[in-house]
Protein backbone atom coordinates (compact mmCIF):
# COMPACT_ATOMS: atom_id res chain seq x y z
CA UNK A 1 0.00 0.00 0.00
CA UNK A 2 2.84 2.41 0.88
CA UNK A 3 4.59 1.77 -2.45
CA UNK A 4 1.31 2.25 -4.33
CA UNK A 5 0.70 5.59 -2.56
CA UNK A 6 4.26 6.66 -3.36
CA UNK A 7 3.83 5.81 -7.06
CA UNK A 8 0.55 7.71 -7.28
CA UNK A 9 2.07 10.62 -5.40
CA UNK A 10 5.11 10.79 -7.69
CA UNK A 11 2.83 10.62 -10.71
CA UNK A 12 0.94 13.68 -9.47
CA UNK A 13 4.18 15.55 -8.83
CA UNK A 14 5.47 14.66 -12.30
CA UNK A 15 2.28 15.96 -13.89
CA UNK A 16 2.66 19.24 -12.03
CA UNK A 17 6.27 19.55 -13.19
CA UNK A 18 5.26 18.80 -16.79
CA UNK A 19 2.52 21.41 -16.50
CA UNK A 20 5.05 24.05 -15.45
CA UNK A 21 7.69 23.11 -18.02
CA UNK A 22 5.05 23.31 -20.76
CA UNK A 23 4.49 26.94 -19.84
CA UNK A 24 1.45 26.72 -17.58
CA UNK A 25 1.41 28.43 -14.21
CA UNK A 26 1.17 26.52 -10.98
CA UNK A 27 -1.68 26.93 -8.53
CA UNK A 28 -1.69 26.98 -4.73
CA UNK A 29 -2.59 23.29 -4.68
CA UNK A 30 0.17 22.49 -7.19
CA UNK A 31 2.78 24.20 -5.04
CA UNK A 32 1.70 22.38 -1.88
CA UNK A 33 1.75 19.00 -3.64
CA UNK A 34 5.27 19.61 -4.94
CA UNK A 35 6.60 19.34 -1.37
CA UNK A 36 5.71 15.63 -1.57
CA UNK A 37 8.05 15.20 -4.52
CA UNK A 38 11.50 13.64 -4.56
CA UNK A 39 14.18 16.24 -3.92
CA UNK A 40 16.27 15.29 -6.96
CA UNK A 41 13.23 15.36 -9.26
CA UNK A 42 12.34 18.83 -8.02
CA UNK A 43 15.93 20.00 -8.38
CA UNK A 44 16.16 18.76 -11.97
CA UNK A 45 12.91 20.51 -12.89
CA UNK A 46 13.97 23.78 -11.28
CA UNK A 47 17.37 23.62 -12.96
CA UNK A 48 15.68 23.05 -16.33
CA UNK A 49 13.57 26.16 -15.88
CA UNK A 50 16.57 28.14 -14.60
CA UNK A 51 18.46 27.21 -17.79
CA UNK A 52 15.63 28.64 -19.88
CA UNK A 53 16.23 32.02 -18.22
CA UNK A 54 20.01 31.78 -17.76
CA UNK A 55 21.41 29.44 -20.43
CA UNK A 56 25.09 30.41 -20.09
CA UNK A 57 25.66 28.66 -16.72
CA UNK A 58 27.20 31.83 -15.33
CA UNK A 59 26.62 32.31 -11.60
CA UNK A 60 26.99 35.85 -10.34
CA UNK A 61 27.68 37.67 -7.08
CA UNK A 62 27.95 41.30 -5.98
CA UNK A 63 30.65 42.79 -3.76
CA UNK A 64 28.77 44.87 -1.23
CA UNK A 65 28.88 46.26 2.28
CA UNK A 66 25.91 45.84 4.63
CA UNK A 67 26.08 48.73 7.07
CA UNK A 68 23.79 48.51 10.10
CA UNK A 69 23.56 52.26 10.62
CA UNK A 70 21.30 51.88 13.68
CA UNK A 71 20.24 49.03 15.93
CA UNK A 72 17.34 50.93 17.46
CA UNK A 73 14.08 49.18 16.62
CA UNK A 74 10.51 49.10 17.86
CA UNK A 75 9.36 46.04 15.89
CA UNK A 76 10.50 43.62 18.63
CA UNK A 77 10.56 40.51 16.39
CA UNK A 78 10.89 37.29 18.37
CA UNK A 79 13.66 35.97 16.11
CA UNK A 80 15.94 39.02 16.41
CA UNK A 81 18.88 39.39 18.80
CA UNK A 82 20.26 42.46 17.05
CA UNK A 83 17.87 45.24 17.97
CA UNK A 84 17.98 47.63 20.91
CA UNK A 85 15.06 49.40 22.56
CA UNK A 86 15.16 53.20 22.10
CA UNK A 87 16.97 55.18 24.81
CA UNK A 88 18.81 52.20 26.30
CA UNK A 89 22.52 51.70 26.79
CA UNK A 90 22.77 49.34 23.82
CA UNK A 91 21.02 51.71 21.41
CA UNK A 92 23.16 53.44 18.81
CA UNK A 93 23.14 55.36 15.55
CA UNK A 94 26.38 55.10 13.58
CA UNK A 95 28.10 58.46 13.01
CA UNK A 96 28.33 59.53 9.40
CA UNK A 97 32.13 59.41 9.51
CA UNK A 98 32.04 55.71 10.42
CA UNK A 99 29.64 55.03 7.58
CA UNK A 100 32.00 56.81 5.19
CA UNK A 101 34.93 54.77 6.50
CA UNK A 102 33.11 51.51 5.80
CA UNK A 103 32.13 52.63 2.31
CA UNK A 104 35.72 53.61 1.59
CA UNK A 105 36.77 50.08 2.56
CA UNK A 106 34.21 48.70 0.10
CA UNK A 107 35.48 50.94 -2.69
CA UNK A 108 39.09 50.01 -1.95
CA UNK A 109 38.14 46.33 -2.28
CA UNK A 110 36.47 46.85 -5.65
CA UNK A 111 32.94 46.71 -4.28
CA UNK A 112 29.99 48.46 -5.84
CA UNK A 113 26.91 48.15 -3.63
CA UNK A 114 26.09 49.72 -0.28
CA UNK A 115 23.23 48.34 1.81
CA UNK A 116 22.17 50.65 4.59
CA UNK A 117 19.83 48.59 6.71
CA UNK A 118 19.08 48.86 10.41
CA UNK A 119 16.28 48.86 12.87
CA UNK A 120 12.95 50.63 12.61
CA UNK A 121 14.09 53.70 14.48
CA UNK A 122 11.37 56.26 15.33
CA UNK A 123 13.99 58.79 16.41
CA UNK A 124 15.31 59.34 12.87
CA UNK A 125 13.34 61.55 10.51
CA UNK A 126 13.15 61.95 6.76
CA UNK A 127 15.66 64.82 6.83
CA UNK A 128 18.24 62.50 8.43
CA UNK A 129 17.85 59.95 5.64
CA UNK A 130 17.89 62.55 2.88
CA UNK A 131 21.07 64.10 4.27
CA UNK A 132 22.74 60.70 4.66
CA UNK A 133 21.93 59.63 1.11
CA UNK A 134 23.04 62.95 -0.38
CA UNK A 135 26.27 62.88 1.60
CA UNK A 136 27.13 59.39 0.41
CA UNK A 137 26.23 60.23 -3.18
CA UNK A 138 28.46 63.31 -3.09
CA UNK A 139 31.46 61.49 -1.59
CA UNK A 140 31.06 58.13 -3.35
CA UNK A 141 29.19 58.67 -6.65
CA UNK A 142 30.38 55.29 -7.93
CA UNK A 143 28.53 53.14 -5.36
CA UNK A 144 24.99 51.88 -5.79
CA UNK A 145 22.65 52.63 -2.87
CA UNK A 146 20.49 49.56 -2.26
CA UNK A 147 19.03 50.59 1.10
CA UNK A 148 16.25 50.50 3.70
CA UNK A 149 13.77 47.67 4.15
CA UNK A 150 10.03 48.23 3.60
CA UNK A 151 9.61 48.38 7.40
CA UNK A 152 12.14 51.20 7.61
CA UNK A 153 10.46 53.03 4.73
CA UNK A 154 7.12 52.68 6.51
CA UNK A 155 8.49 54.36 9.63
CA UNK A 156 10.14 57.12 7.59
CA UNK A 157 6.87 57.88 5.81
CA UNK A 158 4.71 57.72 8.94
CA UNK A 159 7.02 59.94 10.95
CA UNK A 160 7.03 62.49 8.12
CA UNK A 161 3.24 62.13 7.75
CA UNK A 162 3.66 61.47 4.06
CA UNK A 163 2.10 59.06 1.64
CA UNK A 164 4.55 56.21 1.04
CA UNK A 165 5.01 57.15 -2.62
CA UNK A 166 5.91 60.73 -1.72
CA UNK A 167 8.41 59.52 0.88
CA UNK A 168 9.98 57.12 -1.63
CA UNK A 169 10.06 59.89 -4.22
CA UNK A 170 12.01 62.15 -1.87
CA UNK A 171 14.46 59.41 -0.90
CA UNK A 172 15.03 58.61 -4.56
CA UNK A 173 15.73 62.28 -5.27
CA UNK A 174 18.31 62.19 -2.44
CA UNK A 175 20.11 59.20 -3.97
CA UNK A 176 18.27 55.97 -3.14
CA UNK A 177 18.53 53.57 -6.10
CA UNK A 178 16.97 50.27 -5.00
CA UNK A 179 15.36 48.67 -1.96
CA UNK A 180 16.18 45.27 -0.36
CA UNK A 181 13.37 42.87 0.44
CA UNK A 182 13.98 42.33 4.13
CA UNK A 183 11.06 41.94 6.50
CA UNK A 184 8.89 39.83 4.20
CA UNK A 185 9.34 36.71 6.35
CA UNK A 186 6.05 35.02 5.36
CA UNK A 187 3.43 37.29 3.80
CA UNK A 188 0.57 35.84 5.84
CA UNK A 189 -0.64 37.81 8.84
CA UNK A 190 -1.32 34.68 10.95
CA UNK A 191 2.42 34.02 10.87
CA UNK A 192 3.43 37.65 11.28
CA UNK A 193 1.18 38.04 14.33
CA UNK A 194 3.20 35.29 16.02
CA UNK A 195 6.80 36.05 15.05
CA UNK A 196 6.67 39.81 14.39
CA UNK A 197 3.35 41.23 15.67
CA UNK A 198 4.58 44.83 15.67
CA UNK A 199 5.99 44.71 12.15
CA UNK A 200 4.07 46.01 9.14
CA UNK A 201 1.34 43.73 7.78
CA UNK A 202 1.75 41.52 4.74
CA UNK A 203 -0.40 43.88 2.70
CA UNK A 204 1.63 46.91 3.80
CA UNK A 205 4.88 45.17 2.81
CA UNK A 206 3.44 44.56 -0.65
CA UNK A 207 2.06 48.10 -0.89
CA UNK A 208 5.47 49.61 -0.07
CA UNK A 209 7.16 47.47 -2.71
CA UNK A 210 4.46 48.52 -5.17
CA UNK A 211 5.16 52.17 -4.33
CA UNK A 212 8.89 51.67 -4.91
CA UNK A 213 8.24 50.00 -8.26
CA UNK A 214 5.85 52.77 -9.37
CA UNK A 215 8.46 55.37 -8.45
CA UNK A 216 11.10 53.58 -10.54
CA UNK A 217 12.97 51.75 -7.78
CA UNK A 218 13.57 48.03 -8.26
CA UNK A 219 13.40 45.85 -5.15
CA UNK A 220 14.19 42.31 -4.09
CA UNK A 221 11.94 39.84 -2.29
CA UNK A 222 12.76 37.39 0.48
CA UNK A 223 11.04 34.46 2.15
CA UNK A 224 12.09 33.14 5.56
CA UNK A 225 11.05 29.55 6.34
CA UNK A 226 11.49 27.10 9.18
CA UNK A 227 9.47 28.62 12.02
CA UNK A 228 5.68 28.63 12.52
CA UNK A 229 4.57 28.73 8.89
CA UNK A 230 2.87 25.89 6.99
CA UNK A 231 3.77 24.68 3.51
CA UNK A 232 0.52 26.22 2.28
CA UNK A 233 1.53 29.60 3.70
CA UNK A 234 4.87 29.40 1.90
CA UNK A 235 3.07 28.96 -1.41
CA UNK A 236 0.62 31.76 -0.59
CA UNK A 237 3.68 33.97 -0.03
CA UNK A 238 5.09 33.06 -3.44
CA UNK A 239 1.77 33.67 -5.19
CA UNK A 240 1.46 37.13 -3.61
CA UNK A 241 4.93 37.98 -4.93
CA UNK A 242 4.02 36.58 -8.34
CA UNK A 243 0.85 38.68 -8.51
CA UNK A 244 2.69 41.90 -7.66
CA UNK A 245 5.43 41.08 -10.15
CA UNK A 246 2.78 40.61 -12.86
CA UNK A 247 1.49 44.07 -11.98
CA UNK A 248 4.72 46.06 -11.67
CA UNK A 249 7.67 43.95 -12.92
CA UNK A 250 9.67 45.54 -10.10
CA UNK A 251 11.28 42.57 -8.32
CA UNK A 252 14.84 42.08 -9.45
CA UNK A 253 15.58 38.94 -7.39
CA UNK A 254 14.17 36.47 -4.88
CA UNK A 255 16.08 35.12 -1.85
CA UNK A 256 14.70 32.30 0.32
CA UNK A 257 16.29 31.84 3.78
CA UNK A 258 15.86 29.49 6.68
CA UNK A 259 15.20 31.04 10.07
CA UNK A 260 18.21 31.18 12.37
CA UNK A 261 16.24 30.15 15.47
CA UNK A 262 19.12 29.50 17.84
CA UNK A 263 19.62 31.93 20.72
CA UNK A 264 16.27 33.60 19.98
CA UNK A 265 12.76 33.27 21.40
CA UNK A 266 12.14 30.66 18.70
CA UNK A 267 15.01 28.37 19.74
CA UNK A 268 12.50 25.70 20.80
CA UNK A 269 11.60 25.22 17.11
CA UNK A 270 14.01 22.96 15.20
CA UNK A 271 15.76 24.80 12.37
CA UNK A 272 14.82 23.81 8.84
CA UNK A 273 17.20 21.25 7.38
CA UNK A 274 19.11 21.27 4.13
CA UNK A 275 16.56 19.14 2.29
CA UNK A 276 13.76 21.53 3.19
CA UNK A 277 15.82 24.50 2.03
CA UNK A 278 16.72 22.90 -1.31
CA UNK A 279 13.13 21.77 -1.92
CA UNK A 280 11.92 25.28 -1.14
CA UNK A 281 14.44 26.80 -3.54
CA UNK A 282 13.33 24.45 -6.31
CA UNK A 283 9.60 24.85 -5.70
CA UNK A 284 9.99 28.62 -5.51
CA UNK A 285 11.69 28.65 -8.91
CA UNK A 286 8.77 26.67 -10.37
CA UNK A 287 5.99 28.70 -8.73
CA UNK A 288 7.54 32.18 -8.82
CA UNK A 289 8.02 32.08 -12.57
CA UNK A 290 8.31 35.81 -13.31
CA UNK A 291 11.26 36.82 -11.11
CA UNK A 292 14.48 36.32 -13.10
CA UNK A 293 17.16 35.97 -10.43
CA UNK A 294 17.25 33.61 -7.44
CA UNK A 295 19.95 34.03 -4.81
CA UNK A 296 21.38 31.36 -2.55
CA UNK A 297 21.45 32.13 1.17
CA UNK A 298 25.01 31.38 2.24
CA UNK A 299 24.67 33.73 5.24
CA UNK A 300 22.24 31.33 6.94
CA UNK A 301 22.78 28.08 5.04
CA UNK A 302 26.57 28.04 4.86
CA UNK A 303 28.81 27.69 1.83
CA UNK A 304 28.19 24.05 0.92
CA UNK A 305 24.41 24.18 1.01
CA UNK A 306 24.40 27.46 -0.89
CA UNK A 307 26.64 25.81 -3.46
CA UNK A 308 24.19 22.89 -3.80
CA UNK A 309 21.33 25.34 -4.31
CA UNK A 310 22.86 26.30 -7.65
CA UNK A 311 21.53 22.96 -8.94
CA UNK A 312 18.06 23.68 -7.50
CA UNK A 313 17.12 26.83 -9.38
CA UNK A 314 19.48 29.53 -8.08
CA UNK A 315 21.66 31.54 -10.46
CA UNK A 316 23.28 33.99 -8.06
CA UNK A 317 25.31 33.79 -4.84
CA UNK A 318 24.10 37.16 -3.54
CA UNK A 319 26.43 39.61 -1.87
CA UNK A 320 29.75 39.22 -0.11
CA UNK A 321 28.31 41.32 2.77
CA UNK A 322 31.56 42.74 4.13
CA UNK A 323 29.71 43.52 7.36
CA UNK A 324 26.74 41.49 8.61
CA UNK A 325 25.32 41.88 12.10
CA UNK A 326 21.69 40.77 12.25
CA UNK A 327 22.01 37.04 11.51
CA UNK A 328 25.38 36.83 13.25
CA UNK A 329 23.71 38.11 16.43
CA UNK A 330 21.98 34.71 16.67
CA UNK A 331 25.32 32.88 16.61
CA UNK A 332 25.16 31.90 12.92
CA UNK A 333 28.38 33.41 11.60
CA UNK A 334 29.20 32.25 8.10
CA UNK A 335 31.70 34.61 6.46
CA UNK A 336 32.94 34.89 2.91
CA UNK A 337 34.92 36.98 0.44
CA UNK A 338 34.98 37.27 -3.37
CA UNK A 339 37.65 34.64 -4.00
CA UNK A 340 35.74 32.16 -1.85
CA UNK A 341 32.54 32.65 -3.84
CA UNK A 342 34.49 32.30 -7.10
CA UNK A 343 35.96 29.01 -5.89
CA UNK A 344 32.57 27.68 -4.72
CA UNK A 345 30.92 28.59 -8.01
CA UNK A 346 33.67 27.06 -10.13
CA UNK A 347 33.86 23.86 -8.08
CA UNK A 348 30.11 23.45 -8.60
CA UNK A 349 30.73 23.46 -12.35
CA UNK A 350 29.66 27.00 -13.23
CA UNK A 351 31.37 30.13 -14.52
CA UNK A 352 31.77 32.85 -11.90
CA UNK A 353 31.22 36.54 -12.50
CA UNK A 354 31.06 39.66 -10.37
CA UNK A 355 27.95 41.70 -11.18
CA UNK A 356 26.45 45.07 -10.45
CA UNK A 357 23.23 45.54 -8.49
CA UNK A 358 21.45 45.65 -11.85
CA UNK A 359 22.99 42.27 -12.81
CA UNK A 360 25.37 43.65 -15.41
CA UNK A 361 28.58 41.60 -15.56
CA UNK A 362 31.54 43.59 -14.24
CA UNK A 363 34.20 40.88 -14.24
CA UNK A 364 34.09 37.31 -15.50
CA UNK A 365 36.46 34.72 -14.01
CA UNK A 366 38.09 32.02 -16.12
Amino acid sequence: MHMLWRCVNMSIVQRIIEKRLSGERLSLEDGILLYQGDILTLGKAADTFRRQLHPTDTVTFVVDHLIAYTNVCVDDCVFCNFYAVPNTAKANVMPKEQIFKRIQTLVDEGGTQVMLQGGVNPQLDLAYYEDLLRSIRAKFPQVYLHCFSPSELDMIARKARLDIREAVRRLKAAGLQAVPGAGAEILVDRVRNIISPKKISAERWLDINRACHLEGLMTTATMVVGHVETKEERIIHLLKLRDLQDETHGFRAFIPWTMANQNTKLDHIPMAGGEDYLKTMAISRLVLDNVPNFQTGWVTEGHKLAQLALAFGANDMGGVLMEETVVSATGVQFKTQPRTLVRLIQKAGYRAAQRSTEYDILHAYD
